[in-house]
């Protein structure tokens, strides 16, 4: 019995160290959930999605922010350890891209999962 009595206090004050060091804001790191929709509001898998740090780039296809990644079933992406600033995102799946639309993000909050939906068409 002694040795239980003496584990919950000592589990305790543990537990109450982590939580009180440890915010959500210390454990995520920015980063951009992209949701590719086609324009029927459907969700696109297998899309090509491209992270450029400026227009030029973004325009010349070259020096990607991070390595192309493609989307899952529900459409989705996400881009992680990302700085906080604006990105210009590149979708392709076969003849459907975002060129034309919607092709610059907000400045990413620090510390946040930022979320955007893309259209291809």
């Amino acid at each position: 019995m002694k040795k239980y009595s003496l584990f919950l206090p000592v589990f305790s004050l543990l537990l109450l160290s982590f939580f009180s060091f440890s915010s959500p804001e210390q454990l995520l790191r920015t980063s951009l959930q992209l949701t590719v929709l086609n324009e029927l509001g459907n969700p696109v898998e297998n899309a090509e999605v491209n992270l450029y740090h400026n227009q030029e780039d973004y325009r010349n296809e070259e020096n990607a922010a991070v390595e192309m990644q493609k989307t899952d079933k529900k459409g989705r992406v996400k881009f992680t350890g990302l700085e906080s600033k604006v990105y210009f995102v590149d979708v392709k799946k076969g003849d459907m891209s975002n060129t034309g639309a919607a092709v610059q993000t907000d400045t990413l909050q620090e510390k946040r999962i930022n979320k955007v939906n893309i259209i291809i068409e």
